[in-house]
């Protein structure tokens, strides 16, 4: 009876069913273009969007390396004041940085570049997508 349930009111709402489970969202950026990194942002108030109307808790982060550092970089990024409002906006929203890829780019530039303040550092990026996906996250690579 409860799946029979489920079914006919998701046929006849326009909202799914909710329930209790925790939704934890990662987004892998490794790309530096502006159209690809505010599709990225469309992307979290889109994925913030629902889940809030949903009633659900959730929690999105968003990690950068590689090309994708520049997302961060208070210098480079083509959408600096946007994400930086978002997060101000949005408790569930997090971006993190890959500090590997951070002393590259030093080592290339002659200096170290210097991220947004909401820029959360971790050692190195691949590895937290690795462990974050071992811990039951969801992977998004936009």
């Amino acid at each position: 009876m409860g799946v029979a349930y489920s079914f006919l009111r998701m046929l006849f709402t326009d909202n799914p069913v909710r329930d209790e489970e925790d939704r934890n969202i990662l987004l892998h950026v490794n790309f530096n273009d502006a159209q690809s990194l505010t599709f990225v942002l469309n992307n979290c108030e889109n994925i913030h969007d629902f889940y809030t109307a949903q009633g659900n808790t959730f929690e999105i982060r968003v990690v950068t390396h590689g090309l994708g550092l520049h997302l961060l970089r208070e210098d480079t990024s083509p959408v600096k004041e946007r994400l930086q409002g978002m997060v101000a906006d949005m408790p569930s929203l997090s971006f993190y940085a890959c500090t590997n890829t951070q002393d590259r780019m030093e080592k290339a530039e002659g200096k170290r570049p210097e991220l947004i303040p909401e820029a959360i550092m971790v050692r190195a990026g691949i590895p937290e997508i690795i462990e974050l996906q071992r811990a039951g996250w969801t992977y998004i690579k936009p």
